[in-house]
């Protein structure tokens, strides 16, 4: 392995977290809170989405979709109410990112709304909170009402004429409504379910309405992209995936949590900040962007964990949330715990997905429990490949790419179970299944 120098963090969106009561009005704005809406609000609408293209941020929800080109599809002069949404519904296994932003600086978040709402002339915005999360919804709600009280929310922000207003809405808790067409009908009072497209959300999104989606990180990266421009943005990061991003490094490493870093960072050097892999272990494999993105292995700790850095690679950035399991983990057993939680939040609308995921389930449990074959296998492959682009939204995608990429590089893993009745990695069954070869 070549040794490379550890990249330098970043802390832009994580600048206020060491701050003494860093989700308080107050000490956001000791740290230039809300400077970035003064500047926003000294351009005109149509300026600041130039700025935010120009920036070259994109989503960081996962799909990595340029946000100001997406604030551009907003028809103007259509006599339509807009609405801009912020999908704060983090569900996603392995990602834990957003949440973390919005207890420790939620008026970051509050801050980027306002100027987004002002750059797509909206004057209603909502903030979708996955349901469980309560204390987040409170401290959502508390920096809410502080920006009220300071003038930044409310009728004539800060003088300039601009009216803008902040719902925050707690969900029921599906995963489902973390896709963007199916959190507009939870947002409605229907059940969550995706719609059919088009028209999209930027035509006929809330209540018919053009409507902007947005993660809670893209939302919260854009006062610091206003108050100090394109070109300080594009500084950091690489040619097409722009600027800085919060890493959410979990499982088997030393020092887990989130690391901000410029995009292009590899695995490795994330793994140096964080003290490495647990004392004793070495490395198995790892999600670069949570469950449903395709796995990957040692061998890829240098790919650069950009957009189409881990494009290249066979995977996909997603949400950034860097699950690592090291040499003492079952791949097998991982990835059926990762398809019964697909298979439970199936929303139902769709056959590929509704039928498949559970039968992925039944595979790999028999599989899991030693009683699978060669055939099951390539039953297994089948399945997926009747799921893939045949389900209604990414559920079903996301559900069969563990699956394929761990038989991909863990073949050999799926067959020791059938062939040592078991298990290999359970102590228990290792020795019950010695004993029984023994006699």
């Amino acid at each position: 392995m070549t040794e490379q120098p550890t990249a330098p963090l970043t802390p832009v969106l994580s600048r206020t977290w060491d701050s003494d009561r860093s989700w308080s009005l107050e000490a956001y704005k000791a740290k230039d809170g809300y400077r970035g809406l003064h500047a926003a609000l000294a351009m005109s609408p149509d300026e600041v989405i130039a700025l935010v293209k120009d920036s070259g941020l994109r989503g960081r929800g996962g799909a990595g979709f340029p946000t100001g080109m997406k604030w551009g599809f907003i028809p103007q002069n259509d006599g339509k109410p807009h609405y801009l949404v912020v999908n704060a519904d983090e569900s996603e296994p392995g990602t834990c990112k957003d949440i973390p932003l919005m207890m420790a600086a939620p008026h970051q978040l509050v801050e980027g709304v306002i100027i987004a709402a002002y750059a797509i002339r909206a004057s209603t915005a909502f903030i979708y909170v996955r349901g469980e999360v309560v204390h987040v919804y409170r401290r959502l709600l508390a920096a809410v009402r502080e920006a009220y009280d300071a003038g930044y929310l409310g009728r004539n922000v800060l003088g300039s004429g601009v009216d803008v207003d902040i719902v925050v809405h707690a969900g029921a808790g599906a995963y489902i409504c973390g896709e963007e067409t199916a959190l507009l009908d939870s947002l409605e009072g229907y059940r969550g379910q995706p719609r059919l497209r088009p028209p999209f959300p930027a035509i006929a999104g809330l209540y018919s309405a053009p409507t902007v989606i947005n993660n809670v990180e893209s939302i919260s990266t854009v006062p610091v992209v206003v108050l100090n421009g394109a070109d300080w943005f594009k500084s950091m990061g690489t040619e097409k995936s722009a600027g800085m991003t919060l890493y959410s490094l979990s499982g088997h490493v030393e020092r887990p949590g989130q690391y901000e870093a410029p995009l292009g960072v590899t695995l490795r050097q994330l793994l140096e900040m964080s003290g490495g892999v647990r004392a004793g272990h070495e490395l198995k494999f790892w999600t670069p962007g949570g469950s449903s993105t395709p796995l990957l292995t040692a061998e890829h700790l240098d790919v650069p964990l950009d957009y189409e850095g881990v494009g290249a690679a066979g995977s996909m950035l997603g949400t950034k949330a860097l699950q690592v399991f090291d040499e003492t983990t079952c791949v097998l057993r991982c990835v059926l715990r990762w398809t019964e939680f697909y298979a439970h939040e199936s929303c139902g609308k769709c056959t590929p997905c509704r039928e498949g995921t559970y039968w992925l389930v039944q595979s790999l449990r028999k599989l899991e429990a030693g009683e699978g074959a060669e055939e099951d296998l390539a039953r297994l492959l089948d399945l997926c490949d009747n799921i893939l682009g045949r389900s209604f939204c990414a559920l079903g995608d996301g559900a069969t790419s563990p699956i394929t990429s761990s038989l991909k590089y863990f073949r050999d893993e799926y067959v020791a179970h059938f062939t040592s009745g078991g298990c290999p990695f359970d102590p228990v069954a290792s020795t019950v299944f010695a004993g029984a070869l023994a006699r």
